[in-house]
């Protein structure tokens, strides 16, 4: 197979950060992840989310661009853990939305959004991992993640709102859509085969593949 790039998306709590790991391994790609324990941000921004938003967004659009740069232009395939585009059309929607982000830093951020973004190659793959709020409530208690405490049902549901109105009109590549609620490709090899083989077939040109 030709060198690809591949990135997937999904709500907190969907497995992205398991399936991209899984991937990797399977088929000798590079992988890359979010940046949480090097990102300077991250403390200031849970404190006081108003005064850090606007700071931590253009923080994530740099740290993103230059591990998609990074991994476009390695010769080796790689997949990427969450995607550049979420930033804008999710996250800081949902901050704008819930008081968090001005009209005028939303402006500015996504001006900036755009000149980064069209110079970016379009990645060969979108995997958007889908799970219902309640799965979602449940991996996220599991985990413990100190970070995610105040994650509630309602901000998971306004997430996945503005994840369905995102994707209606995404067309740089091609999507791949998996419930993951029912796949356990963590425990379950035979399940993982079967993402790998639908990843395969939708990289070969094989539309409609939503499972």
């Amino acid at each position: 197979m030709t060198k690809k790039l591949i990135v997937v998306a999904g709500n907190i709590g969907a497995g992205k950060t398991s399936l991209t790991e899984r991937i990797g391994a399977r088929l000798g790609w590079r992988t890359a992840y979010e940046s949480v324990a090097d990102n300077p941000y991250l403390p200031d921004f849970y404190k006081d989310m108003r005064t850090w938003s606007f700071h931590l967004q253009v923080f994530f659009l740099g740290h993103r661009a230059q591990q998609f740069l990074d991994l476009a232009n390695d010769p080796l395939s790689a997949i990427l853990d969450r995607s550049i585009f979420e930033d804008a059309f999710i996250f800081a929607r949902a901050l704008h939305h819930l008081g968090n982000l001005s009209e005028r830093d939303l402006a500015a951020y996504r001006k900036l959004y755009q000149l980064v973004v069209q110079n970016l190659p379009a990645p060969d793959l979108l995997i958007y991992l889908k799970a219902p709020v309640d799965v979602l409530m449940q991996r996220i208690q599991k985990r413990a993640r100190n970070m995610e405490t105040g994650i509630s049902r309602d901000y998971l549901a306004l997430l996945e709102s503005f994840y369905d109105d995102w994707l209606r009109d995404f067309d740089l590549c091609p999507v791949l859509t998996i419930q993951t609620d029912d796949l356990d490709f963590v425990h379950k090899p035979a399940n993982l085969n079967i993402i790998v083989d639908r990843i395969q077939e939708k990289l070969a040109g094989k539309e409609d593949l939503v499972f």
